[in-house]
């Protein structure tokens, strides 16, 4: 594996965040049906996962009905997460391990995410691993999702890495297929709150199984 330069996937990828929507649907439930039990369809709950927030939340509210407007879900959606990363999230199994070896050996490192900037700022501060990456990129910058390759092609631009060595550790099927498509390696993350692991571990160069930690790529 020759890497001189690494894209990060945060949530489900880094750090243990994705439970953050089962949090938030049982929230938001609570809030405007007097329901905690609500979840969105399991169509739904998938495709929101790689959008830009205002976007999933105004697709949500107009589903379910759910707030006022697909701005009100948003604030509130904002708010809950705010509160999950700078007190509750952690980091993932040999994730640590994995970003100080990557470090050591002069790996350039970013992070492109689908989860806003301040958002991600906070989550990396809380665990602490802010000093690895030179950037971060967020999709709500871009302007696009996952399902589209800019913010790869983006990021790249960032590192200034060969493309041959440069290597993007995410969790999602969907994200992993368009970097695969693009000529990106890839290492896949199992998650138990994610969408399709059996399809990621298929397309993926490298795949992180359930149980197993990221420092396994290095040993």
């Amino acid at each position: 594996m020759k890497i001189d330069g690494a894209i990060f996937d945060m949530d489900g990828t880094l750090v243990d965040s994705l439970i953050v929507w089962d949090f938030m649907w049982s929230e938001m439930g609570r809030m405007y049906l007097g329901d905690e039990s609500f979840r969105p369809s399991r169509e739904a709950d998938k495709a929101v996962r790689t959008m830009i927030l205002s976007d999933a939340m105004e697709y949500i509210h107009k589903l379910y009905s759910l707030g006022e407007s697909g701005k009100e879900l948003f604030n509130t959606a904002n708010e809950l997460i705010i509160t999950f990363y700078k007190e509750t999230v952690e980091l993932k199994k040999g994730a640590l391990e994995l970003l100080e070896y990557l470090y050591k050996k002069g790996v350039k490192m970013c992070i492109a995410s689908a989860t806003a900037t301040d958002l991600i700022e906070i989550a990396l501060e809380h665990c602490k691993i802010r000093k690895y990456f030179s950037d971060i990129l967020s999709c709500s910058e871009i302007g696009k999702g996952k399902d589209s390759p800019e913010i790869y092609l983006e990021a790249l631009r960032c590192l200034d890495t060969p493309k041959e060595s440069t290597w993007v550790f995410e969790d999602s099927f969907v994200a992993l297929n368009t970097v695969s498509n693009i000529g990106l390696h890839t290492v896949g993350i199992y998650d138990k709150n994610n969408f399709d692991n059996d399809k990621s571990e298929m397309l993926a160069d490298i795949y992180v199984s359930d149980g197993e930690s990221l420092a396994k790529i290095i040993q």
